[in-house]
């Protein structure tokens, strides 16, 4: 009786005992399906057609499932044609029609194997669920073939007229596309994302493009993405810092023609006042690319004025925040402009570039006028982009610090910790805040930071903290040393040791890890923590599973710059209803490398975790909300049973 307030605004959507009884049969049906699958990536870092593959391949997941139908009955290389017919089936076919031509025997075994992919794939799915994914224009054929038994002899006639039919009529390439896209869908249901989409990589626009068209995804913020978020809403330092980074790594052409971020202005200041940059320290990191000489010069220009811009900028925060404790990174005004030293710790150290022209040395975190200018009309390209601000809005939209899903807990970097293994705690305004109360303090900031007003800039200077912060869960080292790399001589290495959060060396121990879970709420026996942000320099025989199994680090370096570290090209982690799965991948060249391998991609699997049973919906989170609906429409057929409400019919 408590619920029937409840029961009786239920009872409008379902009004008679027929209705509530066909729902509940539904969804304790669905209950009992297969788990779907998951996929987690991190650090994609700008690098788009890495990214992309990934996807169309589901980290291997259907090869594997190539391999589970077919057997023996095919040849390794028809295997590995299959699978890339379903990553890139218009090239495929574009290169077979120029070969001379494809017969329609071709088209037939084609669409005969895609379709019985198709039917393996969709399986686990309802059937209202996989209607809604067929394409509009063969929806009812290819419904018609998914529910055509391979063993039925009644309808194999049937089925290879339709196929036969579909080559006859010309629909045969386009037929072949639909199921590509539909087997790619299918095979993964759920995508995680778990941070730094942005940054390195020269097009992280596209990946937001795949993203927002994505049927089910989250993501988990990284600094590189927090960085472009506050960028995007004109925080200062973060557009100085995010335009320093592009112009580092030659991607000039990404800021100016995707993002439509109006550089002349920095360009005729930089060409002004820094005509000869030192080319070993401006000079762009070109992976990949090649650039020409002029190009390159004025990227290094442009790098080097924004540089000093930043550390102004920044200069001006540190002071303005002394809640942010970061002293330590005022650099400025410890250089004796004169010797053109820096002093810290009592040790003076020659600078490498002593061309300062716009810093005065009574005030150096001063902008010139030239230098306000610019970077009020970079702000301006930032915060009036609308396609900037459609990716940052989904990024907004769809990201958090955090999620705990399916038992798991996802966050890029760390959950702070002192060396004595208990939570970091910081204070703000009288407030404690540490472990999870620390996480969600930040999510709260950045989301607050979307909908302040410019008067409000404290909630988007905080962005700033999140992104090179001590204790940011985002950042994890307790400072940033870039001034430090650009201006000091390579001979010190003392001054550019970044040290980390404890929290690297202690998530190796299982008790820290199970300390984490039971701090969020999850089951410390069967929850992992999956996080992104250090490479795991895997040639070096680090192991991406830590803490006894209960935590896993998936970044292995999609990034092509970080490739040299870690020996390899990404992990990725898939989560079926049987297994937890760990990819690493080699290298990915182009499309056309991929089409022509006779062999996979994945270098190795590692099963992380395999189930006693075949997990179900039941076992999720949307089995437990499923669960929770069962309950209240068990009530509300128990209330017209009993008349307590009154069925209504049409």
């Amino acid at each position: 009786m408590k619920d029937l307030k409840y029961l009786k605004l239920l009872s409008e959507q379902f009004p008679n005992i027929p209705e509530v009884s066909t729902e509940i049969i539904n969804l304790k049906a669905i209950l009992n399906l297969p788990k779907s699958t998951e996929h987690f990536l991190t650090d994609l870092h700008g690098e788009a057609e890495a990214f992309k593959y990934m996807l169309k391949t589901a980290s291997g997941v259907i090869e594997y499932k190539i391999d589970q139908i077919f057997g023996d009955r095919l040849k390794d290389t028809e295997k590995r044609e299959l699978a890339t017919l379903i990553f890139y089936p218009k090239t495929k076919m574009k290169e077979l029609d120029e070969r001379g031509g494809i017969p329609p025997e071709w088209y037939k075994e084609a669409l005969d194997y895609m379709v019985r992919i198709t039917q393996e794939v969709s399986s686990i799915y309802t059937r209202s669920k996989v209607r809604k994914a067929l394409p509009e224009k063969f929806s009812y054929i290819i419904e018609e073939l998914l529910h055509i038994k391979e063993c039925d002899p009644n309808k194999k006639a049937y089925k290879d007229k339709i196929l036969t039919t579909i080559i006859e009529i010309g629909r045969a390439k386009d037929f072949i596309i639909a199921l590509s896209e539909l087997i790619q869908s299918f095979a993964v249901d759920k995508l995680h994302i778990i941070g730094d989409i942005y940054d390195r990589g020269p097009a992280p626009d596209v990946i937001m493009n795949v993203l927002k068209s994505h049927h089910n995804v989250d993501i988990q913020w990284g600094n590189h993405d927090i960085l472009w978020m506050g960028a995007a809403l004109g925080q200062q330092s973060l557009v100085a810092t995010a335009l320093r980074i592009a112009l580092r790594y030659g991607n000039l052409e990404f800021l100016e023609e995707r993002y439509g971020v109006n550089m002349r202005p920095l360009s005729r200041f930089a060409m002004n006042y820094y005509p000869e940059p030192d080319p070993e320290l401006f000079e762009p990191q070109l992976i990949n690319k090649e650039l020409d000489q002029n190009e390159i010069k004025i990227m290094a220009q442009m790098q080097k004025a924004i540089a000093v811009i930043q550390f102004k900028l920044e200069g001006q925060l540190i002071k303005k925040h002394p809640e942010f404790k970061m002293n330590e990174a005022l650099y400025l005004e410890k250089i004796d402009y004169d010797n053109y030293t820096l002093e810290l710790n009592g040790k003076k150290y020659k600078l490498t570039d002593t061309n300062f022209p716009t810093i005065k040395p009574e005030d150096p975190y001063s902008l010139s006028t030239w230098e306000e200018e610019v970077i009020e009309q970079l702000s301006y390209s930032f915060k009036n982009n609308d396609k900037l601000q459609e990716d940052i809005k989904f990024l907004f939209n769809n990201g958090s610090m955090y999620k705990k899903y399916n038992g798991n807990l996802l966050f890029h970097g760390c959950v702070p910790l002192t060396e004595a293994g208990d939570f970091s705690t910081i204070e703000v305004n009288g407030e404690k805040y540490s472990g999870k109360k620390l996480m969600d303090f930040f999510d709260d900031i950045v989301r607050r930071s979307y909908s302040s007003k410019d008067e409000e800039a404290d909630f988007k200077d905080w962005l700033w903290y999140l992104w090179r912060g001590e204790f940011s869960p985002l950042f994890g080292k307790d400072r940033m040393t870039t001034f430090l790399r650009y201006f000091t001589d390579e001979d010190e290495p003392e001054l550019y040791k970044e040290n980390k959060n404890p929290y690297y060396q202690a998530r190796e121990n299982e008790f820290t890890c199970k300390k984490i879970l039971a701090e969020f709420g999850l089951d410390t026996e069967k929850g992992h923590i999956i996080n992104g942000h250090t490479p795991v320099a895997e040639k070096m025989g680090e192991s991406p599973i830590k803490g006894n199994g209960r935590l896993l680090v998936i970044d292995g370096g999609i990034a092509a710059a970080y490739h040299e570290k870690t020996g390899i090209a990404g992990y990725t982690l898939t989560y079926s209803n049987t297994k937890m799965r760990l990819m690493s991948h080699e290298p990915f060249i182009s499309k056309q490398d991929a089409l022509h391998k006779d062999s996979r991609d994945t270098i190795s699997a590692v099963e992380v975790l395999k189930f006693d049973r075949p997990q179900k919906i039941a076992d999720t989170d949307i089995g437990e909300k499923l669960s929770e609906d069962v309950k209240y429409l068990m009530q509300l057929l128990a209330a017209y049973k009993d008349g307590i409400i009154k069925e209504k019919y049409n």
